[in-house]
């Protein structure tokens, strides 16, 4: 990780550590909860502190430009506005090539414990991840790690500039059961019991906790990543993998362009909702100048899911100034259904889910994912169908029936986004 640190004091260095915990994590001590501002749902409360954390995030960003932008802020709420949209490190890494004093000294200290506590996290999810990959692999159990540090390593210049909180793994879902075993013999404890596994019901993923370390991980196969317009064809992502360097290991990762339409159709999942999903694209395309484009198209058109990629390359041209190929930039501009996605996305992204869309614009956002007229329909009712966990547990039983549990999935989800402020 990088060391030089924001003022010279090495926020990479996980430092100030009592007892194997991050200092300055009470409660009491955060500064976004002693604010007293109007809610981050109120947008037009904030709009130049969401300049400045777009300029602060973008790859392409200039420090002069970014001085400029840091001049009359809020700056408690800059920090409560970075931190709800997950890009703390791109916050301190912009502060750290600004004149010091551009900067309020009362988000200094903050900004250092928040970042001090991140890269521990990330030091002992990475530790783990080694730990893991060598579990699995003994036991013929085959992983791809995406998102996480994987990602970090080929997004950023800095890979101590994305923070996460857990690690997620692809394996086949024929390792499902294997895996499972392996995790909770070695300390882990499953939210999807096995006898949910057993009768063959399909989460949302498969989330292991260890309670004592705090430490998640999660299991994600071809069948869970339902929000990919067609099934996402697994073993070619498995035969086009690539070894990442990462902290003197080497770790499997799906190749770049793999990676780039996974985390689109990822942040279309989530809606675009923070800026830290966007802030992914825009450092791959950024750092991976020898990406192809080419291959790029090829995966997302083999899951159809070319109008998720043109969406969050067209977020990234408008949201954090992306440089892209004339080619590919011509390609996304032509894109309609992308337009139409990006317009929803910028009504609510500023407010980082305190302004999440309702019942029906969510409706409206997954038809649009899919884009084909006759497809669309089919997609949503297939989302709306298909039961994940929560619908069992709703019902306190994992081996229910699941045609009852996908007839009551779209009364659960009136209920729970039909309400107000609900996301």
């Amino acid at each position: 990780m990088n060391s030089s640190g924001i003022y010279g004091l090495g926020i990479a260095n996980p430092e100030g550590l009592e007892h194997g915990i991050p200092f300055a994590r009470s409660p009491g001590t955060k500064v976004t909860e002693r604010l007293s501002h109007p809610p981050l749902s109120d947008t037009r409360s904030f709009q130049r502190e969401w300049a400045a954390l777009t300029e602060c995030v973008s790859p392409w960003r200039d420090n002069e430009r970014t001085a400029k932008a840091f001049s009359a802020l809020d700056w408690p709420r800059l920090l409560l506005l970075a931190e709800a949209h997950g890009v703390l490190g791109h916050l301190a890494s912009s502060l750290n090539g600004c004149n010091a004093h551009h900067v309020s000294p009362e988000i200094k200290q903050p900004l250092l414990e928040r970042q001090h506590a991140q890269n521990f996290l990330t030091l002992c999810l990475t530790a783990e991840l080694f730990r893991l990959l060598e579990l699995l692999n003994a036991q013929g159990i085959s992983a791809l790690v995406i998102k996480g540090p994987v990602l970090a390593a080929q997004a950023y210049r800095e890979p101590s500039l994305r923070g996460y909180g857990d690690l997620d793994l692809l394996v086949r879902q024929r390792d499902i059961r294997r895996a499972w075993e392996v995790m909770t013999i070695h300390g882990y404890e499953a939210a999807i019991p096995f006898d949910a596994i057993d009768a063959g019901r399909i989460p949302g993923q498969y989330l292991f906790s260890k309670p004592d370390s705090k430490l998640l991980v999660e299991l994600h196969s071809d069948l869970t990543l339902r929000y990919f317009p067609r099934r996402l064809p697994l073993e070619d992502f498995f035969s086009r993998r690539i070894q990442v360097w990462l902290e003197a290991h080497e770790v499997p990762g799906p190749c770049v362009e793999d990676h780039l339409v996974l985390i689109c159709v990822h942040g279309a999942k989530h809606f675009w909702e923070r800026l830290c999903w966007l802030a992914d694209v825009a450092g791959l395309v950024s750092r991976q100048t020898g990406l192809d484009w080419e291959r790029a198209r090829s995966s997302a058109k083999s899951v159809e899911a070319e109008h998720l990629l043109h969406a969050a390359l067209r977020l990234a041209v408008e949201v954090l100034h992306a440089e892209l190929p004339e080619n590919v930039l011509s390609r996304v501009q032509d894109d309609a259904v992308s337009a139409t996605l990006v317009t929803h996305v910028l009504r609510w992204l500023p407010a980082a889910g305190c302004a999440p869309p309702g019942l029906c614009e969510r409706a409206a956002f997954r038809l649009h994912m899919r884009g084909n007229f006759l497809a669309a329909p089919a997609y949503l009712l297939r989302l709306s169908l298909s039961p994940t966990e929560e619908d069992w547990q709703t019902h306190g039983n994992p081996t229910s029936h699941p045609l009852l549990d996908a007839l009551r999935r779209p009364f659960r989800l009136a209920h729970k986004y039909g309400r107000p402020g609900k996301g």
